[in-house]
């Protein structure tokens, strides 16, 4: 009897949608299980070389809970690539301007730095607020 390691081919992936809320949720505690979606752990047919992970959407970001004191103390760097380009932002400048970077920096963080990282990036959809227009695909809520 000749045995043989189970590789997923496209047509086994089998994609779900699930819906998170984010009200009061930790930033990285969240995140984790997020991308863990993402990537595909949840499922028995997880392989780490192919996208065989589900789409999920967040909504309520804006009201993500940070610990400590990283609202004033962590910062998120951009640079131009001009001289004396760096930019940095807090949490506090990034809620107000853009609130769904913050979610979606960590998740980002968690991911594979290669494309088929950015393949399962894709697959996550931010929202600040409870409206999100993805109503057709039918979302699970997800219990985090």
């Amino acid at each position: 009897m000749e045995r043989r390691t189970f590789s997923p081919r496209r047509g086994d992936i089998n994609r779900e949608w699930f819906i998170v809320d984010a009200e009061g949720q930790t930033l990285g505690r969240i995140a984790t299980q997020i991308a863990s979606i993402l990537r595909g752990k949840t499922k028995p047919m997880f392989a780490p070389h192919i996208d065989v992970g589900d789409f999920v959407i967040v909504v309520n970001a804006e009201k993500i809970k940070v610990t400590g004191k990283k609202e004033t103390d962590k910062f998120y760097y951009s640079h131009s690539n001009y001289p004396g380009g760096l930019r940095k932002q807090s949490v506090r400048d990034v809620r107000q301007t853009h609130p769904e970077r913050i979610l979606e920096a960590a998740v980002r963080g968690m991911l594979p730095r290669n494309t088929l990282g950015s393949e399962q990036f894709k697959k996550l959809k931010v929202y600040a607020g409870p409206e999100h227009p993805h109503k057709a695909q039918q979302p699970k809520e997800l219990a985090v």
